[in-house]
């Protein structure tokens, strides 16, 4: 039929390897994250608990730095969203502030703060997993169009 064009394929994410980056260093905070809140429970009763939890925030915390970065290149080299950065950041704040809290001695707001985040990383994760992270453009394009399909 003439001035009817079949709709252009739906572009293919420019980085996918970038993405896949972002659910690795999400994966990785979130175990380090669930690692603690194990090891926090052995910290009450014996003093290899304190030895794993204090190795664990460690962990947790360069996970959290991990995450920031392969947040930020993901964006810049894949044309991602920002939304990952702001979350990645938001995520460091509150272990640089689990941390303080944590050598501070004051589990009244560790814990508090400890169970948070591991929510929260968990939502992150399933976010990222179930497709968050994927550009904007490339998820727009995957939708038909009402008036082009008629």
């Amino acid at each position: 039929m003439p001035g009817r064009t079949a709709p252009a394929p739906a572009p293919a994410s420019p980085r996918p390897a970038f993405h896949r980056t972002v659910r690795v260093a999400v994966a990785l905070q979130t175990l380090a994250l669930f690692f603690q809140a194990g090891t926090a429970g052995a910290l009450l009763v014996s003093p290899t608990g304190a030895l794993l939890h204090d190795a664990g925030s460690r962990v947790m915390y360069g996970a959290s730095m991990l995450y920031v970065v392969a947040a930020v290149v993901a964006w810049r080299r894949g044309g991602g969203s920002t939304r990952p950065i702001l979350y990645a950041s938001g995520l460091l704040v509150l272990a640089s502030v689990q941390v303080a809290l944590g050598i501070a001695h004051l589990p009244a707001l560790h814990v508090p703060l400890g169970v948070a985040m591991v929510v929260l990383s968990t939502l992150d994760l399933v976010r990222s997993v179930a497709g968050g992270t994927a550009p904007r453009v490339a998820r727009r394009a995957a939708a038909p169009h009402p008036v082009a399909d008629r």
